[in-house]
């Protein structure tokens, strides 16, 4: 599901005026446990997995591939964006398209991270993939997230039901 074909990777430092994006390192390891296994993080994301199990299958590298940005603030990692290709989503809409995730710490929740760092990886996105258009789920009861791809220009396509609640697909048109 990773897939986002020939762009080259890692690309240079992202840098906005509070965070740096850049590829995962084995000192994060720590803090993509913390963010797999935090109950607040995952209220939206059908549960936390338990940390013994994750202490033990995390690689020392964790989410090493194209698309996987590590969100770092004042030299910690506080946060993840994902841009993946997303072949084996259930919904037709999205099929194929890149699919935009992002999970952060909850002490980073409420300071705008979020949009400074996705709308970095969407520019980064534009640049290496122009043209594709990218596509965001999220449940509807999550209002941060509504917001959150509402001022990054996603637009509803659908909503449906799935994991026990409704959930929206949005879509980003391609950058022109």
């Amino acid at each position: 599901m990773s897939d986002l074909g020939l762009v080259a990777w890692p690309p240079e430092l992202i840098r906005t005026e509070r965070l740096v994006l850049r590829e995962p390192e084995a000192r994060d390891r720590t803090t993509f446990i913390e963010l797999l296994a935090s109950p607040e993080v995952h209220t939206y994301l059908g549960g936390p997995r338990p940390r013994d199990e994750l202490e033990r299958e995390m690689p020392e590298v964790p989410e090493r591939w194209p698309g996987s940005f590590v969100v770092e603030l004042d030299g910690a990692m506080i946060g993840q964006i994902l841009l993946r290709r997303a072949t084996g989503h259930r919904r037709p809409a999205a099929m194929g398209k890149v699919d935009l995730g992002y999970l952060f710490l909850p002490n980073a929740w409420g300071q705008g991270y979020a949009a400074e760092a996705c709308a970095a990886a969407l520019d980064w996105f534009d640049g290496a993939l122009p043209g594709e258009p990218v596509v965001l789920t999220t449940q509807s009861a999550n209002v941060g997230s509504m917001r959150l791809a509402a001022k990054l220009g996603f637009t509803e396509v659908e909503r449906f039901q799935a994991w026990d609640a409704e959930q929206w697909l949005g879509l980003r048109p391609p950058a022109t």
